[in-house]
């Protein structure tokens, strides 16, 4: 069993930046692929990035050259870098790793983009 810890929410004015952390309890070196997730309220939860183990990272359209996810092993936290945000990017944010085959999640993280 994994769990995840999210921070580094928040709120931000439109252009500006966070980073968002996501800790885990155990190594994630092997983990079958990390990323992070976003949901509003009364719609589905939707991938925002996502890096499969040597795979290609993909990253969601509306976030391609503003979003970077990345992960340090050595930490067991995988982040994930905004920058130029956007009022439409406010969302709870879930840190997800897949291990084993098992898929955790974080409890998830507010971040709200005041315009």
């Amino acid at each position: 069993q994994v769990q995840l810890v999210e921070s580094g929410g928040g709120l931000v004015q439109s252009g500006g930046s966070l980073r968002l952390s996501c800790a885990a309890s155990g190594s994630i070196i092997s983990a079958n692929a990390v990323g992070w997730y976003r949901q509003v309220p009364g719609k589905q939860r939707e991938l925002v990035a996502r890096t499969p183990s040597g795979g290609i990272t993909d990253y969601a359209d509306s976030v391609k050259g503003r979003f970077t996810i990345s992960r340090d092993n050595a930490k067991n936290t995988v982040y994930l870098q905004m920058n130029s945000l956007k009022p439409e990017d406010t969302a709870v944010y879930y840190c997800n790793v897949i291990l084993l085959y098992h898929n955790y999640w974080g409890q998830g993280i507010q971040v709200t983009v005041s315009s």
